[in-house]
C-alpha cells in the first residue's frame, strides 16, 4: 500500500521542516498583528470593535507577508545563479510549488481579513465611531476601494490558473497573471493614507503626501515588502533587455504527430543540457511568453525546441509556419505505416522522417522570435549521480533529448563526470511520437561503445490497430531493428511496471552487478529525473523512493515550468 497524502505533504521530514517555518510564520505574524492592534492607544476607538478589528489586522499582515514571498520563486534569473550551490538546502526545483502554497495561504487569509473588515464596516454604521457608512468605506475611500480591486484580480488570477484552464487557454492565465503589477501596487497602498487614524475625521492637509501624519497613522508593513517588488520589476526589464538580442530563426522542421522543430541561432544564448527558456513569436502574440524545454544540446550551433500544436497559440505559430493540418495529417498518416529503412518510395515513410520547411519558395518568410532564459531545471544534474534514470512521457521526453545529445558530446571526450550508467525510459501513448527523436536515439545507441551504459526502454501504450498488427509481425521476425522504433532496442507494449523496474535495479547493485567495479559496501546514488503528466510522475516517484536502501539512494525530481 502507498503512502498516504497526508504522510507525504506534511509528515517527510524535509516537509515536515518547511510545514513548520511556512505555517508557524503565518500563526506569528497574524498572532503580532492581532497583539499590536489590540495594545496600540491610538487606536483605542477603531478597537473598540474587539475581535473583528484585531482579526482583520492579523489577516493583513499575514497578507502583507505573503504578498512579498510569492514573488520569490518568481525571481527565475535568482534561483537559477543560486541553484548549483544551494540545491542541497534551497529547494529551487520546487518553485511553482511553493508559489501555490503562498497562493492557497493568500486566499484563505484574504477570506479571513474581508469578513472581519464586513464585520467592521458595519459596526462602525451601527456605533458612529465613524460618521460614516459602510457603503462609504467601501466603494469611496482608498482601503476598500484597493480591497475590492484585489478580491477581483485574485478571482481571475486563481480560476484562470487552473491546471484545465490553463492547458485548454494559457492565454487567459498569461493575461491575468500579469494583472499581478496592479495587485502589487494597490496591496502597497491599501492601508496608507489616513484610512488607519485615531480621529473621528479625516486629516488632510494642501501638500505631500497630503495627509497629517499626526493622525492618519497607516500601517507600514509595506515598506518591507516592497523590495522583493522592487527586485521582481528589475528582473522583468532585465529579461526585455536581454530577450531583445540578436535572435534568428534558422529552421524549422515538421515532424509526425505535429510536433514542430524549432532551431534557433542566439550567439548570445549560453545553456546547460536540460534547461528550458522562453520563446515568444510577435507576428503571433506582441506580448505571450511560453515556456519549452531545450531539445538540443550546448554543443550544437543552434538552440532547438519542440512545439507540439495542443492549443490556440501554438495552432497559430504552426498555421504562421506553414505547419497546418493537411502537413501534420500527412506525416502522421506516413508514420503510421510503418516503414522500413529501405523504403525509399514513400513520401515520408520512415518513423523519424521530418520535413524542412522551405524558405525559398514560401510566400512569407520565417517570422522573428525571441528567447528569453535560460532557467534551470533538475535534468542539470545528470551528470552528479552514479546512475541516472531518464523517464519521459510523450513530448515530456524533451528535456532528455538535450541531455542524451549532451551525453553522446561528452563520450566522444570522455568526460562523463560521476555518471556509470544511464537507463532512458519513454513511455508514449501512439506510435507517431517515435519519430519525434528516432533519428537522434538512433545516433546514441549507434554510438555506444559500452553496450551497458546507455539502455534504452520505449513502451508504446495505445491499443494497436490491426493493419499496424501485422505490419509488426511480419517486420520483426528476424529483424536486426524495432519495426515500429527503428532501434535495436524493442518496443515494449502495456505501462511499465516501475515498482519491478527499480526493484530489479536496486538488487542488481547490491549484488555487485550493475555497475562496472561496483560494491555492495559502496553507497550508489540513483538519479530519477522525469517529464509528463502527474498521474505517472507519482507513480514513479512512489516507486523509487520506496526502493531505497541503506546501499541504494534513490533521488527523484519532476520538471516544473
Amino acid at each position: 500500500m502507498g503512502e498516504s497524502w497526508f504522510h507525504k505533504e506534511f509528515l517527510t521530514p524535509r516537509r515536515l521542516l518547511f510545514n513548520i517555518l511556512f505555517y508557524g510564520s503565518h500563526i506569528f505574524f497574524f498572532a503580532y498583528g492581532w497583539h499590536s492592534q489590540a495594545t496600540n492607544k491610538k487606536l483605542a476607538g477603531l478597537n473598540s470593535l474587539k475581535y473583528s478589528v484585531w482579526s482583520s489586522r492579523g489577516a493583513g499582515l499575514v497578507l502583507a507577508y505573503d504578498g512579498g514571498l510569492i514573488l520569490l520563486p518568481m525571481l527565475r534569473n535568482v534561483i537559477r545563479v543560486i541553484r548549483p550551490k544551494l540545491a542541497w538546502a534551497f529547494p529551487a526545483d520546487e518553485n511553482i510549488w511553493f508559489h501555490r502554497q503562498v497562493a492557497y495561504q493568500m486566499a484563505f487569509w484574504a477570506m479571513v481579513h474581508t469578513t472581519a473588515h464586513y464585520v467592521n464596516f458595519l459596526n462602525v454604521e451601527r456605533t458612529q465611531i465613524r460618521k460614516e457608512t459602510a457603503l462609504d468605506i467601501h466603494y469611496t475611500q482608498a482601503g476598500g476601494i484597493t480591497g475590492h480591486f484585489m478580491l477581483l484580480v485574485i478571482v481571475l488570477m486563481y480560476t484562470t490558473a487552473h491546471r484545465k484552464v490553463r492547458q485548454q487557454c494559457f492565454e487567459a492565465f498569461w493575461y491575468t497573471h500579469h494583472l499581478a503589477f496592479f495587485f502589487m501596487i494597490a496591496l502597497y497602498s491599501h492601508a496608507t493614507g489616513c484610512f488607519v487614524r485615531d480621529s473621528t475625521d479625516p486629516d488632510y492637509i494642501k501638500s505631500f503626501p497630503f495627509y497629517s501624519t499626526e493622525h492618519c497613522l497607516g500601517y507600514e508593513s509595506w515598506r518591507f515588502i516592497i523590495w522583493v517588488g522592487i527586485a521582481y520589476f528589475g528582473e522583468r526589464v532585465w529579461r526585455e533587455i536581454r530577450a531583445r538580442r540578436s535572435t534568428n530563426l534558422q529552421k524549422v522542421l515538421i515532424h509526425p504527430s505535429g510536433a514542430m522543430e524549432l532551431r534557433i541561432v542566439k550567439p548570445s544564448f549560453k545553456y546547460t543540457a536540460g534547461q528550458w527558456l522562453f520563446i515568444q513569436v510577435p507576428e503571433v502574440s506582441r506580448w505571450q511568453w511560453h515556456p519549452f524545454t531545450i531539445t538540443s544540446a550546448p554543443e550544437d550551433p543552434y538552440v532547438s525546441v519542440h512545439i507540439r500544436q495542443v492549443g490556440d497559440w501554438t495552432h497559430a505559430l504552426g498555421e504562421r509556419l506553414g505547419a497546418g493540418p493537411s502537413v501534420v495529417a500527412a506525416l502522421t498518416k506516413a508514420a503510421m505505416k510503418g516503414s522500413e529503412k529501405d523504403d525509399k518510395d514513400s513520401y515520408v515513410g520512415m518513423r523519424g522522417d521530418f520535413v524542412e520547411l522551405d524558405t525559398a519558395t514560401s510566400s512569407s518568410p520565417l517570422p522573428m522570435v525571441r528567447i528569453d532564459g535560460p532557467y534551470g531545471a533538475p535534468a542539470e544534474d545528470v551528470f552528479n549521480v552514479e546512475v541516472a534514470v531518464l523517464v519521459g512521457a510523450g513530448i515530456g521526453v524533451t528535456p532528455f533529448a538535450s541531455i542524451l545529445k549532451h551525453i553522446w558530446y561528452r563520450q566522444r571526450k570522455g568526460n562523463m563526470g560521476c555518471l556509470k550508467r544511464v537507463e532512458f525510459f519513454w513511455v508514449c501513448r501512439d506510435a507517431p511520437s517515435f519519430g519525434w527523436f528516432q533519428s537522434l536515439l538512433q545516433e546514441v545507441e549507434a554510438a555506444q561503445t559500452d553496450p551497458n551504459f546507455l539502455r534504452i526502454n520505449i513502451y508504446l501504450t495505445q491499443k494497436i490497430g490491426e493493419d499496424m498488427l501485422w505490419n509488426i509481425a511480419i517486420n520483426d521476425a528476424g529483424a536486426e531493428y524495432d519495426p515500429l522504433t527503428l532501434l535495436r532496442t524493442r518496443t515494449m507494449f502495456g505501462r511499465p511496471d516501475w515498482k519491478s523496474i527499480f526493484g530489479r535495479m536496486r538488487q542488481a547493485i547490491e549484488t555487485g552487478q550493475y555497475l562496472p567495479g561496483s560494491s555492495s559496501q559502496l553507497k550508489t546514488t540513483v538519479g530519477t529525473y522525469f517529464c509528463g503528466p502527474t498521474p505517472l510522475a507519482n507513480a514513479v516517484k512512489e516507486a523509487a523512493l520506496a526502493s531505497r536502501t541503506g546501499h541504494v539512494d534513490f533521488t527523484f525530481a519532476k520538471e516544473h515550468f
